[in-house]
């Protein structure tokens, strides 16, 4: 375990305010500033911190609104739910209460200071100092608080590095990865959504040196962090950094197309502008195996990573199915899209154009302007309602059983062969031949 206080003297004291967010939805909702009147009226102060105020100072959307305070957790409780106000203790024990209001869930944390650390769990202590509780955290931009009115607090030069791009450690980045591993993999997701170039070499020493630690942490906040990763427009590059530095071999040291990661990025966000066509982490999961990779790799991943079933089932599907032809005859594609469904469908036919472009920077245009006539047929594609049923062929006679079922999807897949346009009528004319 690493005592916090050996490592640092908080020698920042608490400053004026630096900065200004203004009013925004998400600050004047009648139901944040109710906690913050409950808190407050009773005397203990308190701030937003964390990715909020971060987001609302690089005008970038805010989807969880963080709340610290002084008041200790018990107390926070006892206050909220004397207000009549649902209070859960989603992590009591380190400081953190949540509190539900309208389906909505705010996340209030006691001010604290680490105790001891051993890179997986603190042992924390209560505070009411806000520099403090700033320094516990991992990058400077993460760093500042701000008022219910807006006044940004910004002890440890978050603005600043915001504003140029730098994804910086407070302090020495050794000692912070020390303190929690996971800081790694939250180095790289930060960089790939607010970092830029250059990038910070003391930063990539620190992790490269510590990456080995990444084994000890849980698949769940592995899992969390790539995934965030994986769905960033640059994730290519992220990732082919992140395998330089001798990182990704220690989370997933099965990828290596990223030059087909990169194309089907490319596919997602530049070179079609179609509804429903987005980056996907567990898509860019899959793209990055090598094409011979089996479904038992990708049931190690989905393991390994704590997947859920969903997300597991998609990525072994993805791992091995036959590549779409976009120059084949329509039947055949809405025959795929009928029997697998247009999700998995285009995920098939995303991955394996952006296979074919990553290995043939040159692709003929007519391929090209066939896969983005598939892809636009996909997207627009309704799926139609099979006119018979079962119960048509009892009425002719047809007993239940395999016999009913294999004429059954006879008569279906002429239906299909004729682009799903054959009415009822037709289809039991139709039927009327094979028997």
């Amino acid at each position: 375990m690493i005592n916090r206080k050996e490592l640092y003297s908080f020698e920042v004291k608490e400053l004026e305010p630096t900065g200004q967010i203004e009013p925004q939805d998400w600050m004047t909702d009648s139901d944040v500033q109710s906690i913050f009147n409950i808190l407050e009226i009773a005397g203990f102060e308190t701030r937003f911190v964390g990715g909020c105020v971060r987001d609302a100072i690089a005008k970038r959307k805010v989807n969880d609104v963080d709340i610290a305070t002084t008041a200790k957790p018990n107390e926070a409780m006892r206050l909220l739910e004397t207000a009549g106000i649902k209070v859960v203790p989603t992590g009591i024990e380190h400081g953190t209460i949540t509190a539900v209001i309208n389906s909505k869930s705010y996340e209030i944390t006691t001010l604290r200071e680490d105790v001891a650390t051993d890179g997986r769990h603190a042992e924390v202590a209560f505070s009411n100092d806000w520099v403090v509780d700033a320094g516990r955290r991992d990058f400077t931009i993460n760093a500042m608080s701000a008022t219910r009115n807006g006044s940004v607090y910004d002890p440890f030069n978050g603005l600043s590095d915001l504003a140029y791009g730098k994804v910086i450690f407070i302090r020495k980045p050794s000692d912070r990865i020390a303190e929690d591993y996971l800081r790694i993999l939250r180095f790289f997701r930060f960089h790939t959504s607010h970092g830029r170039p250059p990038i910070s070499r003391e930063a990539l020493a620190a992790c490269r040196l510590a990456a080995g630690n990444l084994k000890s942490l849980s698949g769940e906040r592995v899992r969390d962090e790539m995934l965030k990763i994986l769905s960033a427009n640059n994730a290519p590059d992220t990732l082919i950094l992140m395998n330089g530095e001798k990182v990704l071999k220690e989370v997933l040291p099965e990828a290596s197309k990223f030059g087909d990661l990169r194309a089907l990025n490319w596919l997602c966000t530049t070179a079609m502008q179609l509804d429903g066509i987005e980056i996907d982490p567990i898509r860019n999961l899959a793209i990055l195996l090598p094409a011979d990779t089996t479904a038992i790799t990708a049931k190690g991943i989905a393991s390994r990573w704590r997947l859920s079933n969903a997300e597991k089932n998609r990525l072994i599907n993805l791992t091995e199915f036959p590549e779409p032809d976009p120059m084949a005859p329509s039947a055949g594609h809405i025959r795929q899209l009928y029997k697998i469904g247009i999700d998995l469908f285009t995920d098939q036919c995303l991955m394996t154009w952006a296979r074919e472009t990553g290995d043939d920077a040159n692709l003929p245009k007519d391929r090209k302007a066939a896969w983005l006539a598939l892809m636009e047929m996909i997207t627009t594609w309704e799926k139609p309602t099979f006119p018979i049923s079962g119960e048509d062929l009892m009425g002719l006679g047809i007993q239940e059983g395999p016999k009913l079922g294999a004429l059954l999807d006879q008569a279906r897949d002429w239906w299909i062969d004729n682009d799903c346009t054959p009415d009822r009528d037709a289809c039991l004319k139709k039927l009327e031949s094979f028997l």
